[in-house]
Parts: structure tokens; C-alpha cells; sequence
């Protein structure tokens, strides 16, 4: 399969997933908590670094039908004080406008684990993490690390989940370093994370075309290479990554632009990935494509032949061209074997045709 082809199929499972029931009942959701800002956000985390999801003491009774647990300590937030502008103050503060933020109070919030009641819709629903293991996926993730550290301009580290605010991994942009959750159990989770991360410094980083897009772009982007590149590898992510897209794209348009973007990303991830495997080998099996070959079907060779016609005309990496040329000059060779045999064994079948044709040919001879 192509990597269009991944793409495309990702796109219909996630507008499906985006279509159900529960999902809409998880946007609702989502929509009755507050935006906070980033000092806010700084503030609930230096006070509960493990908080998801929070809302204030009478709001968790009204909209969601929970009660703050006995006992419970409060996070606090800063929230703006906000008067009407006398004259004078406008003159003074250089301002035209009515009102304005004069100072801030602090108001208690709780983390939904700190209430009890009515159980919370979560993301948690839709992303599950029980990728399927790979036997070699260690030894492809350490190569890809290893790769990234020793040919490209980024680091990669790794670090403790504990450490990572609830992430798998980062990006940052800045220092053109990746970190990655090193106690992550799940060794396909893992390679996928470096993936999401490799992606965003491709798409986003400080110099990329698409540094720009909103988050939801980019994480969908980002997640939607990982997706890729881990179907190539045959492990399938899709009970993480789609639900992972679909959180962040809530929005069809955006699931549509957003995919749309990363053919090139993901063309390059698995032209590294493929690049790894073969060194690693663990492509043993692959060492005799004609063997394959001559398996494969009229039908399955020609579908073969024009795929791999667009992959070399969309492939910008000079290895990964190279290696697709020899995969099409193979598959080629082995059509016109097979087309040869069968025109020979027509023949033979028809001896009329061989004598019609020595007939001619001494008709032009005189």
C-alpha cells in the first residue's frame, strides 16, 4: 500500500470516528470547560502537575454533575478584575476604552480526581494505548535515535515520563531537540512518539513552511506521519493515532488540510525507516523481490507498476528514488517475462502462426 493510500484510509476512519454519537458527547464535553491562559496553566501545573481536566466548585455540580471530594486542596488561578473607566482614567492610561483590567484575584479550581459523581468523557476514551508490539521495533527505534543524533542537526534524549507533563515526548523548536519518554513500557509507543516528534521538526520547526498552523494542525499532521510510518513497519497504531487525530481536529476542514500536508514527511520517514531495516536486517525476507514476484498476480503486478510509477515521480530523497526505481525495474522485468512466456506459448499452441509468419517473411525477402 502507498503511502497516499495510509493517508487517505486514515482520513475515512477518523470522519467516521468524528461522526459518532460519543464523540460529539466529547466535544460537549470539552466545551464546558474554561480556556485557560498559559499563566494559568503554569500556575494549575506548578500546584498539581498530574490535573486533566478542572473546573471551579459550583460549575462541577452544575455542568457536570460531580461534587468536590471532603477535604480536597484548591488550585488556585488568577482571575482579572475588570472596572468601568472614568475619564480621567482613560486620560490617564492613554485609552479610549471603557473598561479595563485594574488588578487580579485568585479563585479556587479542582481537578476532576478531586471530585466524585457522574463519570467525565475524556480523550482517554478515544486514544488507547495498547499499540501492537513489534519483535524488532526496539531495535529500530534505537537506530532511528541513533540516526537522528549522528546524521542530522537534532538531538534526541531521552527523559523520565514523570518529567514530560503528561506528554510521550516533545519538540522544541528552539533548540532543535527532541525528548522522548525513556520509561515509556510500550516499545511501539515509543518509536511512534519519535516518529510524532521527527514529523513536527520537519513540518514545524522554527524554519518549516507549516511552523505556523495552529495546534490542531500540527498535532494532527505530526500524529498523522506517525500513523504512516508505523503501518509501513506493520504495526498498527490506529487505536492511538486516529483517536489522537480526531481530538485535536475537531473540525473536518482541518482533519482534510491537515493530512493533506504531510505526503513529503511521510515519503521521508519511511525511506529512513527502510533505510534502518535493511541495515538492521531485518528484511532478510526481502532479499529476493522476484521470488515475491512471481507470486503476485497479473492483476496484483500491474497495480504494482503504476504505484510505484507516482512513489518514484513523488519522491524527493535521492535514496528513496533509487530504491523505488530498482523495485520498478524489477516488477517490470517480471512483466515482461510473463509476457513473453505467454506470447511463446501462443505460438506453440498456434503453429499456423509461426508458418503464416515464414510465409511473409519470404515474401519480403524477394
Amino acid at each position: 500500500m502507498t503511502v497516499s493510500n495510509y493517508v487517505a484510509q486514515a482520513e475515512q476512519q477518523i470522519l467516521k470516528l468524528t461522526d459518532s454519537d460519543q464523540f460529539k458527547q466529547y466535544l460537549n464535553t470539552l466545551a464546558k470547560f474554561h480556556q485557560y491562559s498559559a499563566r494559568n496553566i503554569d500556575l494549575i501545573y506548578a500546584q498539581n502537575p498530574q490535573a486533566t481536566q478542572v473546573a471551579g466548585f459550583k460549575q462541577w455540580q452544575t455542568d457536570f454533575n460531580r461534587t468536590v471530594n471532603k477535604g480536597a486542596k484548591a488550585i488556585r488561578i488568577a482571575a482579572p478584575i475588570i472596572n468601568k473607566l472614568t475619564p480621567a482614567d482613560q486620560k490617564r492610561l492613554h485609552t479610549t476604552d471603557e473598561r479595563a483590567i485594574v488588578g487580579y484575584r485568585y479563585l479556587p479550581i479542582f481537578d476532576v480526581a478531586q471530585t466524585s459523581g457522574d463519570p467525565v468523557l475524556s480523550a482517554k476514551y478515544f486514544v488507547k494505548e495498547n499499540l501492537a508490539d513489534h519483535q524488532n521495533v526496539t531495535s529500530l527505534y534505537n537506530a532511528f535515535k541513533d540516526y537522528l543524533n549522528q546524521q542530522t542537526d537534532l538531538q534526541v534524549s531521552e527523559a523520565p515520563l514523570a518529567k514530560l507533563n503528561g506528554a510521550k515526548g516533545y519538540f522544541q523548536p528552539s533548540t532543535n531537540k527532541i525528548v522522548i519518554g525513556g520509561d515509556e513500557p510500550d516499545n511501539a509507543l515509543k518509536l511512534k512518539t519519535l516518529y510524532h516528534e521527527y514529523a513536527h521538526s520537519h513540518l514545524h520547526g522554527l524554519k518549516a513552511a507549516f511552523k505556523d498552523r495552529p495546534r490542531a494542525y500540527q498535532e494532527t499532521q505530526a500524529e498523522a506521519v506517525a500513523y504512516v510510518a508505523m503501518q509501513n513497519i506493520g504495526v498498527d497504531t490506529s487505536n492511538y493515532s486516529l483517536g489522537y487525530v480526531a481530538t485535536w481536529a475537531k473540525y473536518k476542514v482541518v482533519i482534510h488540510s491537515a493530512l493533506s500536508e504531510i505526503q513529503q514527511v511521510s515519503n521521508k520517514v519511511i525511506a529512513l525507516s527502510d533505510g534502518l531495516t535493511k541495515q538492521l536486517g531485518l528484511q532478510e525476507a526481502q532479499k529476493e523481490p522476484e521470488h515475491d514476484l512471481k507470486k503476485r498476480s497479473a492483476q496484483e503486478l500491474n497495480k504494482a507498476y503504476q504505484g510505484l510509477q507516482q512513489q518514484v515521480q513523488q519522491a524527493t530523497d535521492p535514496q528513496q528514488k533509487s530504491g523505488l526505481k530498482n523495485q520498478l525495474n524489477a516488477v517490470h522485468q517480471e512483466i515482461s517475462n510473463r509476457t513473453q512466456k505467454q506470447l511463446q506459448d501462443f505460438v506453440r499452441r498456434n503453429p499456423e502462426i509461426r508458418q503464416a509468419e515464414r510465409n511473409t517473411g519470404e515474401t519480403l525477402k524477394r
